[in-house]
């Protein structure tokens, strides 16, 4: 778990770091989300907190909530996310990274690809 930091909410931190957790495949489509309890003992916040990140993830199309079982990962969630996150990436972070090669001289042969 990171510590907080100031220039986001929490919740949103937390929502973040969630999300992060679906895309990497720790929480499954289909399958519930830790409870609200859960989730406040293991990060250590106000439920209310937990609340708020989960109505975030809800409003995002990643969870549903089932009457009387609680929240699920919605189907589909997952490659929702990557997909966001892949626009931001070529969006934002792509064109400073492409600069930094450039200005530093590296090429795509100097790139190891292989995990």
């Amino acid at each position: 778990m990171q510590p907080w930091h100031q220039q986001l909410p929490i919740y949103q931190q937390l929502a973040d770091q969630l999300a992060a957790r679906l895309l990497d495949g720790e929480l499954t489509e289909g399958e519930p989300m830790p409870s609200v309890r859960a989730l406040a003992s293991r990060y250590l916040l106000n439920p209310l907190t937990v609340s708020r990140a989960l109505q975030a993830l809800d409003e995002d199309g990643l969870l549903e909530n089932r009457r009387g079982l609680g929240l699920y990962v919605r189907p589909g969630a997952r490659e929702r996310l990557r997909e966001a996150a892949r626009e931001r990436f070529l969006a934002s972070e792509w064109p400073a990274l492409r600069a930094r090669l450039q200005r530093l001289g590296i090429t795509p042969h100097d790139l190891d690809w292989n995990p």
